[in-house]
């Protein structure tokens, strides 16, 4: 990894987004990181979300910790930069069944749930979505390159 580029980490619930010289770094189990970037622009982001959604009956703030508002947050994030997200590549990580003890058989899995959310949210933005790297029962910890596009996954 280059000395001179941004760390930025991102703990639960958290999103960013740049045009910046940034890698963006996480730690997943059963949450997912959706990474977005833009392959003329070089630009993009990273949310790291922990359910699909919330059960809300207000408007208030949005909430990175549930899939449907990350991708929101992604939405206002392209418009800020002139852009629609049909011009970006997406990848998704995480979705690890870390507790495979506890679950039945028939029940699907928080990871399962999460991944299923981020596919159905990217589909129906029509990005274009490439690397799926979910399931499983070991966490990653993942780190994208927002110049370049590239993702570094370490189980």
């Amino acid at each position: 990894m280059a000395k001179n580029k941004q760390e930025v980490f991102l703990h639960p619930g958290e999103y960013f987004f740049s045009s910046g010289d940034q890698h963006i770094g996480t730690l997943l189990g059963s949450c997912i990181a959706i990474c977005l970037w833009h392959p003329i622009l070089h630009i993009g982001g990273m949310c790291h979300f922990v359910l699909p959604s919330q059960n809300k009956e207000s408007a208030r703030a949005l909430n990175g910790r549930y899939a449907d508002e990350a991708m929101a947050m992604f939405a206002a994030s392209v418009v800020e930069h002139n852009t629609v997200l049909k011009q970006y590549r997406a990848s998704i990580y995480g979705g690890a069944n870390v507790v495979a003890s506890l679950m039945r058989e028939d029940e699907d899995t928080i990871g399962e749930r999460n991944a299923a959310a981020a596919m159905e949210l990217l589909m129906a933005s029509c990005v274009d979505i490439g690397i799926v790297d979910v399931g499983e029962s070991w966490p990653r910890r993942i780190s994208f390159d927002v110049a370049s596009g590239e993702v570094t996954v370490n189980a």
